[in-house]
This record gives structure tokens, sequence and C-alpha cells, in this order.
């Protein structure tokens, strides 16, 4: 349909809708179409009761799956703490029984009666010698100190001494044996160490 001539600037300005914008109702129709090539379907709406318990039944089920393993979780960490116990007094026993033959000849060199000092000297170097291997045994073994360059996490300097007997900042002797349990240092070795004087 033409658009209506009218006298001045307003009918030069109006414009022929029908051939400028297409139809409304087309244009609406055409948007809410599936693509039947595409083989869409237009999914339909669910019902917000039906919604709201599915999400509760979604929210119960979670609910649950978390109780149940935060209860494993403790059961696991129970079981652990008990087998760790277990495993120490294990560990104690095995130690205790390496120690005890050490005790025995403790009692026999303590009862008896009639012995030198000379044979009770080499009866306690006996017990000493069994002492250590049984430490050996445990992963005992002493630090090294006399002669050895100092070290601070191995010896503990109990003083230092001017002399030439050894090398500067060696130990010059051992006052009291350190011990490490495989890698782990027990206790320092206390030692002396030597200084060499200045000239």
């Amino acid at each position: 349909m033409p658009a209506k001539k009218h006298n001045g600037s307003s009918a030069e300005a109006e414009l022929n809708l029908d051939h400028e914008l297409p139809p409304a109702e087309e244009n609406n129709a055409s948007a809410l179409q599936p693509d039947a090539e595409a083989g869409g379907k237009v999914a339909p709406a669910e019902d917000p009761a039906t919604e709201l318990e599915r999400v509760r039944n979604e929210r119960a089920a979670y609910l649950d799956r978390a109780a149940r393993i935060q209860a494993e979780f403790e059961n696991y960490r129970k079981r652990s703490e008990k087998q760790q116990q277990e495993f120490k007094e294990y560990a104690l026993a095995g130690a205790m029984t390496t120690l005890l033959p050490i005790l025995d000849s403790l009692d026999r060199a303590l009862n008896t009666k009639a012995a030198s000092l000379e044979d009770f000297h080499s009866g306690i170097e006996l017990i000493d010698k069994q002492f250590h291997d049984a430490l050996a045994k445990l992963g005992v073994q002493p630090v090294p100190a006399v002669g050895e360059p100092f070290d601070p996490n191995l010896h503990q300097a109990i003083q230092m001494v001017d002399t030439n007997e050894v090398e500067d900042n060696h130990v010059l002797d051992e006052l009291q044996r350190g011990y490490k349990l495989k890698d782990r240092l027990l206790r320092p070795a206390m030692v002396r160490v030597a200084r060499h004087p200045k000239a």
C-alpha cells in the first residue's frame, strides 16, 4: 500500500511500513518454531512442585552420602590410631627382648661372690660388649668423636683447649658418648675441642 502524500515535510517523512518491515506475526512465529531439520525439541516446563521435590530428594541423597563418608573416615582414623599403638607396643617388646639377656648377665655378675677384682672387671667388659651388640641390633650406633672434625650437629663442645695434639677444631677427647638411632641423633657427644694457640 503506497504511502499517502500530504503537503509539507511530515508527508515526505512517512514510510511504507508494509514494505519496510515484515509482519510481526510471521517474525514471532518463526522465532518460536524448532529447527525441524536439526531435530530440535522444546522441553516442556517442569512443574514447580515436582522440581522442588526432586531437589529435596537430591539434597537428602547428598547429605546421606556425606554422613556415610564422614563415618567411614572416623572408623579409618580409629583403626589407624589402634594400629599405631599396637606397633609401638610391639616395637617396645622387641627392644626389651633384646635387652633382657644383658640384665641376666648383670644379675649373674652381682650374685658371684668368690670372684677376684680382675675377673669381675673382665665380666663387666663382656657385659658392656653384649650391651653394645644389642644396641647395634636395634640400630643404635655411637657417634664418632675423638679425632673427628667438630660437628655441631653431632657434638656438644664443653671446652675449647689450646693444644697441638690434634688438628685445629677437631675433637680432643670425649666426656660422654653420643648415640644415633640410624640417621636420627639420640644425644650429642659431649667433647672437648682442640684449638691451636696463636703464635
